[in-house]
């Protein structure tokens, strides 16, 4: 028998999901303890836990009965591709996962730090001063700038503007509910309609593909050696669509989860005084400070496995067909992992502790393959903008949790006031 859970109809369920997330859980949370189960309209129940033993108990599935790329086709399928990390399972997931990590080891991604910088302090000098500004979307154009010169390696100037014309509008549209909620069996009758979100989002990502096909091919055919990822996926034996797809797997995991862990990093910060005087040149506190913002803000809320088999849990036995997965941000502030769990502590990071209950970039073998490039820009990005600017939060009170696509964003987009920094606090 699964977990207890709401008994509101799946389509309500769904609603009050998308109305108030953190809110919705914390209640569930409070009602029915570690493990419940919650249903979605079209989709298999999904059993959600929230302390870190019974996490790990879900991602040892990644050894058998558990499926995490089955578990994501039904939502990102249509965005990244058939053949991503973030879809595939078996012999086909670990040999894409061969093929990505040589280019995204911490030592690897370590020489793209001065590029970052560079990009992001490009990009701080064209911010407005003295008026509110939205953090979130002025992060989300250098992580994408990042991602277009140094994952998809792209000069040309042409291409270079069309990208950026077209990525964020793609990632906003295929990152919905609308378009990612939406059941496979309704695909092609929705991609029929040319006024529905869906036949919109299939018009962008051509687009999109077609861009990056072209560089592909141009990449092939010039046979050059590059530091960027495409240069060596292209060395690694996948095909053209194989790439593709990684592309922008890379594209999403290094873009908009990435630009909204960093905005959350200032909304944090401009409210905790004494953290924010420590940094940015720190290094040790710095890296701690950013991986206790992803632990109290986490941006992506879950990393389910679609269950082959039985798996006990928690004092109940999960059928196969089911979903099964931590829901992060309640793992997050579990007191047996983390002690206090209201308290922002950076020192919990310092000396190399690090507890496996700590997963913004999910657990267990599917552990995000771009998470040492998204801590070394979170960690650059953080020390140029404190390096130009005097950041203020003009409403001192926190921002909520907002559903943003599908990643958990401030309410109010991080809004700040800019002001240039005297030169006697940067000498």
């Amino acid at each position: 028998m699964l977990p207890p859970g709401p008994r509101l109809p799946s389509a309500a369920q769904t609603a009050w999901f998308m109305l108030d997330p953190a809110g919705a859980f914390d209640r569930l949370h409070r009602r029915y303890g570690p493990i419940f189960t919650v249903r979605y309209f079209g989709f298999p129940p999904e059993v959600y836990v929230t302390t870190a033993e019974l996490a790990e108990e879900v991602f040892r599935t990644d050894q058998g009965g558990g499926l995490a790329g089955a578990a994501r086709r039904d939502f990102l399928e249509p965005l990244v591709g058939a053949h991503s990390v973030l879809t595939l399972d078996g012999d086909a997931w670990s040999r894409h996962r061969k093929a990505l990590t040589p280019p995204l080891r911490a030592r690897q991604v370590a020489g793209y730090h001065d590029e970052i910088a560079g990009i992001a302090a490009e990009k701080i000098a064209t911010w407005p001063l003295g008026v509110p500004i939205a953090l979130r979307d002025h992060m989300q154009e250098i992580t994408l700038e990042v991602i277009i010169r140094l994952v998809f390696g792209i000069r040309d100037a042409e291409r270079l503007s069309r990208l950026r014309a077209l990525l964020p509008r793609l990632i906003q549209l295929g990152g919905s509910m609308s378009v990612a909620m939406l059941p496979a069996r309704l695909r092609e009758r929705a991609a029929a309609a040319p006024f529905l979100p869906y036949a919109r989002f299939l018009k962008l990502r051509a687009g999109v593909d077609a861009i990056l096909y072209e560089e592909i091919a141009r990449r092939r055919r010039d046979e050059t050696d590059g530091t960027d990822v495409l240069s060596r996926l292209l060395a690694s034996g996948l095909t053209d669509e194989e790439i593709r797809d990684e592309l922008v797997t890379l594209l999403i995991a290094g873009h908009e989860t990435t630009a909204t862990s960093l905005a959350w990093a200032f909304e944090r910060l401009l409210r905790l005084p004494h953290v924010l005087e420590r940094l940015p040149d720190d290094e040790p506190y710095l890296d701690a400070v950013v991986k206790e913002v992803m632990r109290v803000r986490p941006a992506v809320y879950e990393a389910p496995r679609l269950l082959d088999a039985p798996l006990r849990l928690g004092g109940h036995e999960i059928p196969a067909g089911v979903y099964a997965g931590p829901f992060i941000p309640l793992v997050h502030h579990d007191p047996v992992a983390f002690p206090s769990p209201g308290e922002f502590r950076p020192e919990r990071f310092l000396d190399g502790q690090q507890s496996r209950a700590w997963m913004p970039f999910g657990g267990g073998r599917r552990f995000c393959v771009g998470a040492q490039l998204a801590l070394l820009e979170m960690r650059v990005i953080i020390r140029e903008v404190l390096h130009r600017l005097d950041l203020t939060a003009p409403d001192p009170a926190p921002e909520p949790r907002r559903l943003t696509n599908v990643t958990f964003t401030p309410a109010r987009l991080t809004r700040v006031i800019a002001r240039a920094r005297s030169l006697d606090r940067t000498s």
